[in-house]
């Protein structure tokens, strides 16, 4: 049976949107069929569903997400009684149900006057659907004590209506009052028999972005690009003081709002940003006044990206609609998503939630649901990964994501002043990450110590040392190998070679692995494959290509997937003779005497390793054949072709490749990375770098 989850509230302003979009996160990584259903919905675009739509990739038809309107709600209560209008929801929600393993349920809004008891709708609606309830209680501007016993009436309301109240949840409280509050609902003489998480308010989810901003005051933009136009706007700051004064007044975020005729504040502003001192959202000019070209060009350089524009309204009006706009979740604010995700992922814990989600296990494992497992198991025990190429646009916005998300600690390398320049232009906030420049560091000096005695050998003097260390990628290297950071991620702009050459001259093997090698984890429909080697040895003998795979199991062991082993070739079992097939043979009877443990088939041919039909005659005794989900390859030539063309034949996400066999963690992108690439190759470093468990090694 469906198992559904209905999230509601209690009344208008609890930030309820940010608890739907986290327990969706959950919901997608336990299993692949998720529906959404939306009993009542006012007139007009529901940014939600479409967030939700794009972020999960989902694809149902949007005309069954929603049960009906308001209006057609109050007309069938009016003319037949709410018995009738519930009758009609449970029949559009079970629509929607028998095609998914799980739905999510978007509760009422408490918005409108014609269902003054919309507390008891909901009540009975997650009834009816055989729904359990996470209720959500507003704390915004409210006394702690009128919190918590707000939340234990709401508990009670819902409660007594007969729910499965599966948890209950506290937004927007004051963050000064957020450890107070959750300390006394969890007091044990007046406990909630469920769980309650407390999540703090969060002033970037409610702050309106700049677009929305020009959006609602029919602004024109002078200058700026979509990166500048999505920074939300934290607070306004208006023009009227001396420049002097009004710098004082300038704090990040903020938006600055000035008639267009006062160029120096124009000009003051953007210097200050560019300054990073501190860095703003934007320009808003008022009384539709646009500055001379020669300082609109000039502001373009001061601050490249950042949003400059002019609207009609003089400042009192303007002013007027600024306070009264607030941010939303939607699909055209992705930071805002990813703050909201991290917000709650950061005080709830998903793993308790999700274990009282009776929704059904499923063996299979999509490309989204590996994705989120990697985030999630990165930020189970923090690591600090180091980023080279820390003046990289793509690594900025990546650096974001992952700070946003909490999944690490991160360092850039680089010209300090130089990334922060580039985070401002771009609106970014890198938050606690540590900057560093190699150039100027005060650990050049030692590195260089360093690196000439692990290259002694190679008569490197020290002078040359000093030259090698302010090398971003030698200078990251070194931090990993002296603990100052537990792996390393680059290559977005270097060649492989740049990347990994260090690694190899400074941290070297692990004393268990004979050689450095890589896998892929190929990301199919309904399951994860771990190709081996793919990436880095042209053609192992087969001492090299047992390493190679028990190498790659302990990987795969490691990230979730149970390795059974298939070491292909071009024939299976004793069909076939020759100097390639006797390699694969002799190197499977390697990894069998080594790790009597592992479950391994080889030779074996692609299609018995992995098409249960093709392995029931070829090898219909085999314990791998037709179930494999570690393929070793024979050679670099086959690995990489092979995995090229399933990632494009079969529209597998491929993940890697990710290096084994190092002592610490390093890992290369490829310099087409995208950002979502970056930061999963970001968390299967951080996870690569924590403690193995046992079963993992």
């Amino acid at each position: 049976m469906t198992r559904s989850v209905y999230v509601t509230g209690i009344d208008r302003g609890d930030g309820r949107q940010v608890v739907e979009l986290g327990v969706m996160e959950l919901l997608t990584r336990q299993v692949d069929r998720v529906g959404v259903f939306r009993p009542l919905l006012h007139h007009g675009p529901d940014r939600l569903f479409d967030l939700l739509r794009a972020r999960y990739r989902l694809t149902q038809d949007p005309a069954t997400v929603y049960g009906m309107d308001y209006h057609e709600a109050s007309t069938l209560q009016a003319e037949h009684g709410t018995d009738e209008l519930v009758s009609t929801l449970v029949d559009r929600f079970h629509t929607v149900a028998r095609d998914y393993d799980v739905v999510l349920v978007l509760g009422t809004d408490f918005a409108d006057t014609q269902f003054p008891d919309e507390l008891s709708l909901n009540a009975r609606l997650a009834n009816e659907f055989g729904a359990s309830v996470i209720p959500v209680v507003g704390g915004r501007k409210q006394p702690a004590e009128s919190v918590v016993a707000e939340t234990h009436n709401a508990y009670r309301a819902y409660e007594g209506l007969a729910c499965d109240v599966l948890a209950m949840v506290v937004n927007r409280v004051a963050p000064a009052d957020r450890d107070g509050i959750a300390e006394r609902l969890g007091d044990s003489r007046l406990p909630l028999p469920v769980p309650c998480y407390v999540l703090p308010d969060e002033p970037a989810l409610s702050a309106p972005t700049v677009a929305q901003i020009t959006h609602a005051l029919g602004g024109k933009v002078l200058l700026g690009d979509d990166s500048g136009l999505a920074r939300d706007a934290l607070n306004f700051v208006f023009g009227g003081a001396m420049l002097p004064n009004f710098l004082n007044a300038l704090t990040p975020g903020c938006l600055v709002v000035t008639p267009g005729d006062r160029a120096d504040l124009v000009i003051g502003s953007l210097a200050a940003h560019s300054a990073g001192t501190p860095p703003i959202a934007g320009l808003l000019l008022t009384l539709d006044e646009r500055p001379s070209d020669e300082i609109l060009t000039l502001a373009a350089r001061l601050a490249p990206g950042t949003p400059v524009v002019a609207v009609e309204s003089g400042s009192f009006l303007t002013a007027s609609e600024l306070f009264s706009m607030e941010g939303k979740l939607s699909a055209v604010t992705p930071r805002k998503a990813e703050t909201a995700l991290g917000l709650f992922e950061r005080h709830v814990d998903t793993a308790e939630l999700r274990g009282r989600v009776s929704a059904p296990s499923s063996d299979r494992v999509t490309p989204m649901m590996f994705e989120h497992t990697l985030l999630e198991q990165a930020r189970s025990e923090r690591r600090r990964v180091v980023l080279p190429e820390g003046t990289e646009e793509r690594v900025l916005h990546a650096a974001e994501v992952i700070l946003r998300r909490d999944v690490c600690d991160l360092t850039l390398l680089g010209p300090v002043e130089q990334i922060r320049k580039k985070a401002a232009d771009l609106g970014i906030d890198l938050g606690d990450s540590m900057l560093v420049d190699p150039a100027t560091s005060g650990w050049r000096d030692s590195f260089a110590e360093k690196y000439a005695q692990f290259r002694a050998h190679k008569n490197v003097s020290m002078e040359l040392a000093y030259d090698v260390v302010s090398d971003v990628n030698y200078f990251g290297t070194l931090m990993v190998q002296e603990g100052l950071a537990d792996g390393m991620v680059s290559g977005s702009v270097h060649s492989t070679a740049a990347t990994i050459r260090p690694a190899f001259e400074i941290i070297k093997t692990r004393p268990d692995a004979g050689i450095v090698s890589s896998v892929f984890f190929m990301c199919l429909a309904d399951k994860v494959l771990v190709y081996g080697d793919c990436a880095v040895n042209p053609d192992p003998n087969a001492e090299q290509l047992a390493d190679i795979a028990i190498q790659s199991a302990a990987t795969a062991r490691q990230f979730g997937v149970e390795p059974r082993i298939a070491m292909l070739s071009y024939s299976t079992g004793t069909s076939g003779s020759g100097a390639d097939v006797d390699k694969v043979r002799e190197a499977t009877d390697i990894v069998r005497s080594r790790r009597p443990d592992l479950l391994i088939e080889g030779p074996i041919q692609y299609d018995a390793a992995v098409e249960p039909s093709v392995a029931a005659t070829k090898l219909p005794d085999s314990e791998v054949a037709g179930q494999a989900t570690v393929l070793i390859f024979p050679d670099l030539n086959t690995g990489n072709n092979t995995y090229k063309a399933v990632q494009r034949s079969a529209g597998a996400l491929a993940v890697g490749p990710v290096l084994q066999g190092l002592r610490k963690p390093v890992n290369d992108l490829s310099r087409g990375a995208l950002v979502q690439d970056i930061v999963t190759t970001v968390a299967i470093t951080a996870i690569q770098a924590q403690t193995p468990t046992p079963a993992a090694q």
